[in-house]
């Protein structure tokens, strides 16, 4: 009887290598600059009227003031202090002064007027929030602290308002 040899079986296909990812536009999505993760932390009062706004970097008591930016600081007309570019380039310069002291993060308290005036903040205050977070900065929380009063004291101008 003649002996037959087995067959051989087919050998499993390696698997395909998986297709390399593709490249990123450069500059696009790049990874931030390094931002150090200990340093101290801050709170960024961020005062935003229509006629100015102010941004003060202070300790996380509040009590010692580390860094100051106005729009007024910047700009020359007063009609353009409240304005968000006053407001971005006032942010960008406390940011610096700021990270010179050691500061890494800071969370942020926008306030408007409030009281007898306006609720809302000014146009300068989104603008300047975000060139903190621009500027390198670490942004905590966001919270906004305009006085809103519950019962109020009499409006000025008058039983009869105010005469023009």
């Amino acid at each position: 009887m003649a002996e037959t040899t087995p067959e051989p079986t087919p050998a499993t296909p390696a698997p395909a290598a998986a297709p390399a990812a593709p490249a990123r536009a450069p500059g696009r999505f790049a990874p931030r600059a390094f931002i150090p993760k200990e340093g101290k932390w801050g709170v960024a009062h961020v005062y935003s009227s229509k006629n100015n706004t102010i941004i003060t970097i202070t300790d996380l008591s509040g009590a010692e003031t580390i860094a100051v930016g106005s729009g007024g600081m910047i700009v020359k007309n007063d009609r353009e202090e409240g304005g968000p570019y006053a407001a971005m380039q006032a942010a960008f310069t406390a940011s610096e002064k700021a990270k010179q002291r050691g500061v890494i993060g800071v969370h942020v308290r926008v306030r408007a007027p409030g009281g007898h005036g306006t609720k809302t903040p000014g146009t300068g205050a989104q603008a300047a929030i975000r060139a903190l977070a621009r500027s390198g900065l670490r942004i905590g929380k966001i919270e906004d602290v305009t006085p809103i009063p519950t019962d109020t004291t009499k409006r000025p101008g008058g039983k009869r308002g105010r005469r023009v």
